[in-house]
């Protein structure tokens, strides 16, 4: 007979991590499981993420079909990812954008972090698109 799946079991379960394709230059990064959005975020959660600073960083990757990227912070360390429901302003990031941020802790340990109300502060030379422009197969942006 199966074990009952009680509360208790249920919180100490470790969720799943899942990896990029090892096609991807980004292979050894990480997406959290569950990815944590603005919509999904507890009111809690984001009063404590506006208590922290704002930091800065480079856009490292951003897929806007897969709706996420990651920033690499400019003191150093890992680096961040970013859901696609924090990126705040007009204009789909890409690899290079400077960015100000802040850090919210993700559940369920709160060990990492991710890049909340994400603004893009130096835009690089290349066309950056709207979010409202349609998606391109071609397009840097995707």
């Amino acid at each position: 007979m199966a074990e009952p799946r009680t509360p208790e079991k249920l919180l100490t379960a470790k969720p799943p991590v899942f990896h990029h394709n090892s096609h991807s230059p980004n292979a050894s990064l990480q997406l959290p499981s569950p990815i944590i959005t603005r919509r999904t975020r507890t009111a809690s959660t984001s009063a404590r993420a506006l208590e922290n600073p704002v930091v800065t960083g480079i856009v490292k990757s951003f897929s806007r079909s897969k709706g996420h990227g990651f920033i690499t912070p400019s003191g150093g360390g890992e680096d961040v990812f970013c859901h696609v429901s924090d990126i705040e302003g007009e204009y789909v990031p890409m690899p290079g954008d400077e960015v100000k941020y802040r850090l919210c802790a993700i559940p369920p340990k709160y060990e990492k972090h991710q890049a909340v109300h994400v603004q893009i502060s130096n835009l690089t030379p290349e066309v950056h698109h709207k979010w409202e422009e349609p998606v391109f197969g071609s397009s840097p942006a995707k």
